[in-house]
């Protein structure tokens, strides 16, 4: 056991850490009541700081006093006495059926409400129409000498958690799985002044953000939602990027819902990657083809991105059929070569690709499954010290996979020098040592690139070997160009000649399937390169 986990207290000493980083990069940003937890909190006991946690890391906010029970603490009612005195926790809260039932083992529903066949779920569907209202534990059970503990911090803890992380999907278990090592992250040096969030005010609004999304995941009805929408845009980047995301997704839930109108403003205010094809879209749909084809003309003109050409090279057809407008020659594409195979089909759960790799694989022509795994480790791999340059407001905690701004529109131009040394590299040999010596040295450390589980030494040796340098520049800037789209979409299976230095790309297709958008414009790139692919059609023989 690594020694952090030695100590039975380990998960207090990571609460500790918490505070003491908050506490020294956003004491400015800290309101009153956070202040006053930070500082009543280290007042307190060992044991009553050690259970207050134990319960702040647990799921819910309600714990039966018998159920906490954890040897480093000793006697838990004694460890609560501090934290009842200050408010923290509430020991006579009223609990509704439902919450009771959750706390209660089905023997004790039986002894409380008379035994009855079914479930819990069942018996509380059932019971539901005869008790109703809120009562203590005690009014529930008065001859039970246990009680429940109702924890009230969980706002203040979630903001704190959010100040570390910047995000709230990260919890306190980032701390124990890299103590266990088994998430290791690359140590960046995080200068004091980095931080996620610059203001009080970017906090507020990123919680505004998060209980919007909640309530409308949880169904809440869009007229009453809509209106409370942030539509405005952020002077905070990153928080925009969530506004103008969450936008987008509205949008398109509206459009599923054919409110095309809602849709269409949504979709106008997010400025989204992907935003403006829908807007043609609906526009379409509202038969405001004019409107349509004016956008798309314009979306002709300057593309945001490859995906987004694409889109339009089927939208404008389409569109000058409905207008009447005569028809333009359509743009040629690069032929990829084809490849037809019968295969008997193989036992579960073996896949088509795999099937084709045992087909094709040779001693001295292996074949390798990679998918998006080996082009994108090989960049990173070579790029990993751009990846991770300390820049301000890439890295603000010690659990970052990666930067936060990977997928923002300058996450290139804000390290274009960085890169360019990197890929500068592929123009010698250099960068055959630049990857074998981050293979070794970073190994097992977690990348948004590099793919450890599908990357051994032997398929990195032959990649090296037999990927030219040119092809791998030209991959890696494609790479770069669109990171969120072009780390997807690449072919399945490659095979290697090693003894004659070459390569193929193999994308396979099962019956009935198709190929998707990211895996045309990667087949395309690679017909223009002369990077050499194929995309194997499988039927399975008759049986």
């Amino acid at each position: 056991m690594p020694a952090a986990l030695d100590d039975p207290f380990y998960y207090l000493h990571n609460f500790h850490t918490l505070l003491d980083w908050i506490s020294e990069r956003y004491h400015d940003l800290l309101d009153g009541d956070e202040q006053a937890f930070i500082e009543d909190f280290r007042a307190l006991p060992r044991a009553s700081q050690a259970l207050l946690v134990r319960m702040v890391m647990r799921k819910g906010t309600l714990f039966r006093a018998s159920k906490l029970n954890y040897p480093e603490i000793g006697d838990t009612r004694d460890a609560a006495v501090p934290l009842l005195a200050l408010g923290w926790v509430d020991a006579a809260a009223e609990l509704d059926l439902a919450q009771l039932f959750g706390l209660l083992t089905l023997g004790e529903v039986d002894a409380c409400f008379g035994k009855a066949p079914g479930r819990k779920a069942e018996r509380l569907e059932n019971l539901l129409a005869e008790y109703d209202g809120r009562r203590t534990f005690a009014d529930w059970f008065p001859a039970s000498s246990d009680c429940v503990y109702a924890l009230g911090l969980m706002d203040i803890c979630d903001r704190l958690r959010l100040m570390f992380f910047g995000n709230l999907y990260q919890d306190w278990s980032e701390f124990v799985l890299a103590d266990l090592g088994i998430y290791q992250y690359e140590k960046v040096e995080i200068d004091t002044s980095a931080r996620g969030f610059r203001e009080r005010a970017d906090l507020d609004y990123y919680l505004r953000l998060h209980r919007w999304r909640e309530r409308f995941e949880a169904g809440e009805a869009l007229e009453q939602l809509l209106p409370e929408l942030p539509v405005e845009p952020h002077a905070n980047p990153w928080l925009d990027a969530r506004r103008r995301k969450l936008l987008f997704q509205v949008g398109q839930h509206c459009e599923r819902c054919e409110l095309l109108e809602a849709a269409l403003g949504l979709y106008g205010l997010c400025g989204y990657p992907g935003a403006r094809v829908r807007r043609i879209r609906v526009l379409e749909r509202l038969d405001a083809h004019d409107d349509a084809f004016d956008l798309a003309q314009l979306a002709n003109a300057a593309p945001e991105s490859e995906e987004e050409q694409q889109h339009l090279i089927r939208i404008l057809p389409r569109l000058r059929r409905k207008l009447g407008l005569p028809k333009e020659p359509p743009a040629g594409r690069a032929s990829v070569q084809r490849i037809d195979l019968v295969l008997p089909q193989p036992p579960e759960p073996l896949s088509v690709e795999h099937a084709v790799l045992q087909h094709f694989h040779e001693d001295d022509a292996p074949v390798h499954y990679v998918e998006n795994t080996l082009l994108n480790s090989l960049f990173g791999l070579l790029c990993w010290d751009a990846i991770f340059a300390a820049l301000p407001g890439a890295f603000f905690h010690p659990f970052h996979n990666g930067p936060a701004d990977l997928l923002s529109p300058d996450f290139h131009a804000r390290r274009t020098e960085l890169f360019d040394a990197c890929l500068a590299q592929l123009d010698s040999a250099d960068y055959l040592t630049s990857i074998r010596r981050t293979f070794a040295a970073k190994q097992g450390l977690l990348s948004p690139f590099v793919y450890w589980g599908n990357l051994d030494e032997a398929l990195l040796d032959r990649a090296l070997a037999c990927l030219p340098a040119t092809q791998l520049k030209a991959c890696f800037q494609r790479i770069l160009a669109d990171i969120k789209s072009n780390r997807s979409g690449l072919p399945d299976l490659i095979q290697f000649w090693p003894a004659e230095r070459r390569y193929r790309l193999i994308e396979v297709k099962g019956p009935g399937d198709r190929l998707q958008d990211n895996q045309l414009r990667w087949l395309e790139f690679c017909a223009q390169h002369d990077i050499p692919v194929e995309v194997c059609y499988v039927q399975w023989a008759d049986t």
